[in-house]
């Protein structure tokens, strides 16, 4: 578990360090460009992502220390200054904000990647270290999209987050999937990706879960493995699907799979 939690910090550092060179290239109008996010401009984005980091700071801070996570009034308080700042302060608060985190991160030592546990304060039970970190990772690769997209419509996820997210994306299936999307339909898909290599299934039932690949599917969807990320997570249109994406199989389109993923 120690080289998951490696390698999900060292995602955690080169998506920051690169998201902060974009930052640091955008005039003040670009911050107000609406972004990949519907109800987000880019410094909203940044804004959500500085404030979770803040937060997240805390969190990382309060387990390390025994005090546990902070309550939700700690919480309120911080997005509302977030959503107080102007937009040029956000893109500022954002850069330092998330690398006071993930330097935090950086400087856990072998044994406390290994077993430090971390009550993040909606979970059940507290998680491990790749676990939390893996789950920051997911919500910055995915604001970092919404940036990028706002002035590349052909952005990707970053490569070095979509191995590991490509490895927790069972986590949220059953959450974020519209088992009722297709009208009762069932249907059973074989997902392949590139980039890394994977195959497994995607089941369309009463619930929505991943299995393994079906010997005969309903359906076979082939895509790079960070658009079936964006997929699960709404960041699907039709302008931000790349040729390479394509679903073979009579009965289901790509147009049902966004349905049954709207995003959250």
């Amino acid at each position: 578990m120690t080289d998951r939690a490696d390698q999900i910090i060292s995602a955690l550092r080169s998506g920051h360090d690169y998201l902060t060179a974009v930052v640091h290239g955008l005039a003040t109008a670009d911050l107000t460009r609406p972004s990949g996010a519907s109800e987000w401009d880019v410094s909203q984005v940044l804004s959500h992502l500085g404030s979770g980091a803040e937060i997240g700071l805390v969190t990382l801070d309060g387990a390390l220390s025994g005090t546990g996570p902070s309550d939700g009034d700690f919480n309120k308080s911080v997005w509302a200054r977030w959503d107080a700042m102007s937009p040029v302060e956000r893109a500022e608060g954002f850069v330092a904000s998330n690398e006071a985190l993930v330097r935090a991160y950086e400087d856990l030592d072998a044994q406390t990647r290994k077993e430090l546990r971390i009550d993040l304060g909606f979970l059940p039970a507290p998680v491990d270290v790749a676990t939390a970190a893996g789950m920051r990772l997911g919500e910055f690769a995915h604001h970092s999209w919404d940036v990028e997209v706002a002035f590349d419509r052909t952005a990707a996820l970053a490569s070095a987050a979509t191995e590991p997210l490509l490895d927790q994306v069972g986590m949220l299936i059953g959450f974020v999937g519209k088992a009722d999307a297709l009208g009762g339909r069932h249907a059973r898909l074989a997902v392949r990706t590139t980039s890394p290599e994977r195959s497994f299934g995607l089941d369309l039932g009463d619930t929505v879960a991943l299995t393994g690949e079906p010997a005969e599917p309903d359906a076979v969807l082939s895509a790079p493995a960070e658009w079936w990320l964006r997929l699960v997570t709404g960041r699907h249109s039709a302008a931000h699907t790349p040729a390479a994406v394509t679903l073979s199989g009579d009965g289901m389109s790509l147009d049902d799979l966004r349905r049954v993923f709207p995003g959250f």
